[in-house]
């Protein structure tokens, strides 16, 4: 395997799907992986594109299938991950972000030891409570459960390779680019990769 496996994990409201679409404008390479979700689309998300969005007797069918490298039920929903997709898009080189939950981050990483981790924290509790109001998808219950949630899902902070605090959003998807080009500089993917320029090493 010599594909490049980036778990990218945040609170909801942080910012993370807006940093991640910056990513892929920059960087053609990076290929998202497409999870599946029981939760109804949000205004204009698009089954396929966003999430494959499935009912609840579905997810549970794929997932007792074996089908699903990690799933995590999040505020009431169930989340997961294709396991063959993932698996063969690595073997094949192909370098894959995934968009998950710090339980499923953990999970994915039992798998797949080399995969980078990147948490993205928001710049306070009381920006995250105005970025969850500013959509206008949820209610006060749900934007209260979310915020409670965040400071959970914050605590597996120190889990992850990397740390973006999205306080500027040009200044944080830099930072996410950085990383993935870094990433795709260790070693183990460059002797995979290239090992025409390491014969070198092996010669008396």
């Amino acid at each position: 395997m010599s594909g490049t496996l980036i778990i990218i994990t945040a609170p909801s409201g942080a910012g993370k799907t807006t940093l991640v679409r910056g990513l892929l404008e920059r960087d053609p390479q990076v290929n998202l992986s497409i999870s599946y979700t029981t939760r109804d689309p949000r205004p204009g998300e698009v089954d396929g594109r966003d999430y494959h969005f499935v009912d609840v007797a579905s997810f549970r069918a794929l997932r007792d299938r074996g089908e699903f490298l990690e799933w995590a039920e999040v505020h009431g929903n169930y989340y997961a991950t294709s396991k063959v997709w993932i698996k063969e898009q690595i073997a094949a080189d192909k370098d894959i972000l995934l968009e998950i939950d710090w339980q499923g981050a953990q999970q994915v990483r039992k798998a797949f030891t080399e995969a980078v981790g990147v948490f993205v924290l928001p710049p306070s509790l009381e920006v995250l409570e105005e970025r969850l109001r500013g959509r206008g998808t949820d209610n006060d219950d749900v934007i209260g459960r979310r915020l409670l949630g965040a400071r959970g899902e914050m605590r597996h902070v120190g889990e992850f390779d990397y740390v973006i605090l999205n306080n500027e959003l040009q200044s944080a998807v830099d930072d996410l680019v950085a990383v993935v080009r870094a990433a795709r500089l260790r070693y183990v993917n460059q002797h995979t990769r290239h090992l025409q320029y390491f014969d070198f090493l092996e010669q008396d």
